[in-house]
């Protein structure tokens, strides 16, 4: 792959770390019930958001991934056990991201029910959940390939 795509590829991951990041901090102060709690309230009286957050360093753990598998892309690494391990971890970090997502599922349909509207946090968790569960079938099919790849090589050297 050229080294221009690969550094945009790797400049939309940093973006795309931020701008979760920024929506972890800032979308808690735009709820209802949070309008005139003190950032302690919002921060550390919230249960559900304790596991909002620790659900999301898998999927920040995923973009590391990701920014490595391109760099190994930018320095013809592609095919290495190192790109290998990488798709592995983003693979396994997707299927922990689907989860955390099937367990806040779990939670509005258990508790939240009956209290709130959940069809809008149900409708986002679905499409979530969808999209880790492509993005895990992604980096399987990439190992795999690289897998092959690697063993071509190794038969014919």
């Amino acid at each position: 792959m050229k080294r221009i795509p690969a550094i945009f590829l790797q400049a939309a991951i940093i973006l795309i770390g931020i701008v979760a990041l920024a929506l972890l901090l800032w979308e808690p102060h735009l709820e209802g019930r949070n309008a005139h709690a003190t950032l302690y309230e919002i921060y550390f009286r919230d249960p559900f958001l304790v596991y909002v957050y620790i659900g999301s360093v898998p999927f920040f753990a995923a973009l590391y991934q990701g920014f490595k598998v391109l760099g190994n892309m930018i320095q013809d690494k592609i095919f290495s056990q190192s790109s290998q391990e990488s798709l592995r971890k983003i693979r396994h970090c997707a299927m922990v991201v689907v989860a955390f997502i099937s367990g806040a599922e779990a939670y509005f349909f258990l508790f939240r029910r009956s209290e709130d509207d959940i069809a809008g946090g149900v409708a986002i968790g679905l499409s979530l959940i969808f999209g880790s569960l492509v993005i895990a079938a992604t980096a399987n099919v990439c190992e795999q390939i690289i897998e092959k790849a690697m063993r071509v090589v190794s038969d014919t050297a």
